[in-house]
């Protein structure tokens, strides 16, 4: 077994674990840190896979700007700790039929299917053709695209700051 294998079972457990206590915590500030953990792993996948500018826009993107953000929110907001989330086991029946359908057709495709063997494809970063691409060919769209999202950033500040 490669170390390559290893690790992907390593971050499958870790990531599939941390999932799982993200939507059955009771502390919503646990449940945070957990999705942290879940989306870390994620971001281990695309490292595991070669997609190296993958992995650090989910990095960037989704735990340094969104959990963060969800985070602060958690911590700013008074008594949100306190909190207790309640879970009701009103439809656990369909959930569970659910979950062993979908776990039965998952085996089914995996033994049954022929998996064909391909020789490794040889390593290179995408980052700077990414980049090349980005400043050349699709400029003009990058430019629109932030134009646009500057204007919703300042939508949502003077929507915010509306005095009724």
């Amino acid at each position: 077994m490669t170390y390559s294998t290893v690790l992907f079972y390593v971050f499958a457990f870790l990531t599939i674990v941390s999932a799982v206590y993200v939507v059955t915590a009771k502390n919503i500030v646990h449940s945070a840190y957990s999705l942290f953990v879940t989306l870390f792993g994620i971001a281990a996948f695309y490292i595991l896979l070669k997609a190296d500018f993958i992995a650090v826009t989910q990095l960037m993107v989704y735990i340094g700007g969104i959990l963060i953000l969800m985070l602060f929110g958690i911590m700013l907001t008074q008594k949100v700790t306190d909190v207790e989330i309640k879970i009701r086991i009103l439809n656990i029946i369909p959930s569970v039929i659910f979950t062993v359908g979908i776990t039965a057709i998952l085996l089914f495709v995996m033994l049954t299917t022929n998996w064909r063997i391909k020789t490794p494809v040889v390593y290179e970063s995408t980052v700077g053709e990414i980049g090349r691409q980005m400043l050349s060919g699709y400029l003009l769209p990058f430019e629109i695209a932030s134009v646009v999202l500057l204007i919703a950033l300042i939508g949502a500040a003077m929507y915010a700051r509306k005095t009724k």
